[in-house]
């Protein structure tokens, strides 16, 4: 029979053992549980098998009963198990039962009972959701989770469901989360930064997997990682990191006025492997000449301001400049600049097409150019969304959403489809994020005690069965 059950931290979690008779009674010595790494909203179950065997919990709110229960991921064949819950709310009553498999045998054990504790004082009203009618919100929004960070340390990167409710949540010391992002493979990467850097830059970057543990963690010094790194971290593949960096260039500018080992600082787009060895580098200097820039004494310490980056359907670059104003596409082979949007640029636009300054420029699953327009020639932020034609160099309007001037926002900011006819738009300096549809009509609204850099939307789908509604 089961040895012992422990309640690992007692002052954690109450365990509650229920009398039935196990099923599993030969196989498990003893279960412990508490929380994982300290955090309210991640139930860590220890399990200690009396032989090599595979181990996986099986766990249900009580409100919703048994048959909705869902299961943690199986657990490598051995004696010790660590088996972790992510998908828990605070305050709440929960059940499990442990499931061991041998040869394709599976036994069950009892039931057994935990109540999660409240949040942290520090994590209770971080979020205030807004909406009037759910029933025109779209179901998967409702079902889906909304990725954010706070910069400042100690950093915490927040999943919220609509309601705003936080569901869950990691914390990091001494940094702040700059920039964080939701991968194919399950893990939020990030950059991280301490609190007398900018905004959205950094020197470390760090992955994690959904149950909180580091995949990767690159600190500025090791390898080929020698450079200040902002405002995009995405992953090419499982291995290939791709970030954004600051170019540092000497240059000799007393001809314009300036020093003669004056600084400027370009941008560039850096692809590292997990060790931080470069894979690949390409500089903005490799296209422009700063020299032809008017302004350059009032530009030199932030060039062109690089803000956001991520790949086109042909797996090249676009890459957007807040300063000038345009969006690039970079051959990811060559680093050749294949078109220029926006002011001065190489694309033939009409007025209809015009923006100010672009954020999180992406090709939505229609296949046009989406990004988030702070709109500060007109004082007021939208949403483009562009057919852009390689064939003849030439731009269509696909649509624009005008968000209310309320909610302008001049810095950072993004914007994504949550389906054809909604979009989540982010305007971080409103500390606000709001869903809207191609109407420009507000349909929800989230308020947030931080400024989110971005906010981005993960569908249920793509978090289970780690987190789920």
């Amino acid at each position: 029979m089961i040895k012992k059950l422990i309640v690992k931290w007692s002052f954690i979690l109450a365990l509650l053992v229920l009398a039935s008779c196990s099923k599993n009674q030969n196989r498990i010595l003893n279960i412990a549980i508490g929380t994982h790494s300290n955090n309210e909203l991640k139930i860590q179950i220890d399990v200690t098998t009396s032989d090599n065997l595979s181990v996986y919990a099986e766990y249900w709110a009580d409100t919703k009963g048994i048959k909705n229960k869902v299961a943690t991921p199986i657990s490598k064949t051995g004696l010790s198990h660590s088996l972790i819950l992510c998908s828990v709310s605070p305050e709440t009553s929960y059940s499990f039962q442990v499931v061991t498999v041998a040869d394709g045998e599976k036994k069950t054990s009892k039931i057994y009972h935990f109540k999660s504790r409240k949040l942290p004082e520090w994590l209770q009203k971080q979020f205030k959701a807004n909406f009037q009618k759910p029933e025109l919100l779209p179901q998967n929004f409702k079902k889906g989770f909304l990725l954010m960070g706070k910069r400042e340390t100690p950093g915490t990167a927040y999943i919220v469901d609509y309601k705003g409710n936080l569901r869950w949540y990691h914390t990091v010391e001494g940094t702040g989360f700059k920039v964080t992002h939701f991968t194919k493979d399950q893990s939020i990467i990030a950059i991280l930064g301490k609190n007398n850097e900018p905004t959205s830059y950094g020197s470390e970057i760090l992955e994690i997997n959904l149950q909180g543990d580091t995949l990767t963690h690159i600190k500025k010094g090791q390898g080929d990682f020698k450079q200040v790194i902002h405002h995009e971290i995405i992953k090419k593949s499982t291995n290939e990191i791709v970030t954004l960096f600051v170019d540092e260039r000497i240059t000799d500018l007393t001809a314009i006025g300036g020093k003669k080992g004056d600084t400027i600082n370009g941008d560039g787009i850096l692809i590292l492997n997990k060790k931080g060895k470069q894979l690949w580098k390409w500089s903005v200097f490799d296209d422009l000449d700063p020299m032809k820039d008017k302004a350059l004494l009032k530009t030199k310490k932030d060039w062109m301001h690089a803000n956001s980056l991520n790949y086109d359907k042909d797996g090249n670059f676009l890459i957007s400049f807040y300063n000038n104003g345009q969006i690039w596409k970079v051959d990811a082979k060559t680093g050749k600049v294949i078109w220029k949007l926006g002011k001065g640029g190489t694309l033939s636009q009409k007025e209809n097409s015009s923006f100010s300054q672009a954020h999180a420029a992406h090709i939505n699953p229609e296949g046009s150019l989406l990004f988030f327009d702070n709109g500060v020639d007109q004082k007021q932020s939208s949403v483009f969304a562009l057919k852009i034609n390689e064939k003849d160099n030439s731009v269509q309007l696909d649509f624009q959403i005008k968000l209310p001037k309320e909610i302008y926002n001049d810095r950072m900011g993004s914007a994504y489809m949550i389906d054809k006819e909604t979009l989540l738009c982010c305007c971080s300096k409103r500390h606000i994020t709001v869903l809207t549809n191609k109407k420009g009509v507000l349909l929800w609204a989230l308020e947030s005690e931080i400024p989110p850099y971005r906010v981005e939307f993960i569908p249920e789908e793509k978090l289970k069965p780690f987190l789920f509604n």
